[in-house]
């Protein structure tokens, strides 16, 4: 069965926003305005990178800028962690630490996975030769 690479990445990405949106409603209130909103624009930036990468005609550039928003993305999510918002329940430090590990690896896990399929995409382009 051949799959679009680019629907691919797109589900991809939907289906880290929707696991992160879970998440996120956990987070402590007080990162309501700061972390958590920083993170939801990282991820929805990704995805609008994506909708633009997929409709340029030359994207060498916004291929450029959308991995850059990809490490964006990375960089908030490992401070959340960093910071134990994983451990929260329902605004309150309530998991255990295994559990916060066990959320944010399926976070890190499909955050890992896009970030290999927008480096499989900027390889593709640097080997195939763009129409003039």
């Amino acid at each position: 069965m051949n799959v679009n690479p680019q629907a691919a990445i797109h589900h991809k990405c939907r289906e880290l926003i929707m696991l992160l949106n879970i998440n996120l409603n956990h987070f402590p209130r007080h990162e309501k305005y700061g972390l958590c909103q920083e993170l939801r624009q990282s991820v929805y930036g990704v995805l609008g990178g994506l909708v633009e990468c997929q409709k340029k005609y030359h994207n060498k550039t916004s291929l450029t800028k959308l991995d850059v928003r990809h490490e964006q993305l990375r960089v908030f999510v490992n401070l959340a962690f960093e910071m134990g918002y994983f451990e929260y329940e329902h605004h309150k430090r309530a998991r255990a630490v295994a559990e916060a590990l066990r959320r944010y690896t399926a976070v890190s896990v499909l955050l890992n996975e896009l970030g290999a399929m927008i480096g499989g995409w900027i390889r593709s382009l640097r080997f195939t030769p763009q129409p003039e």
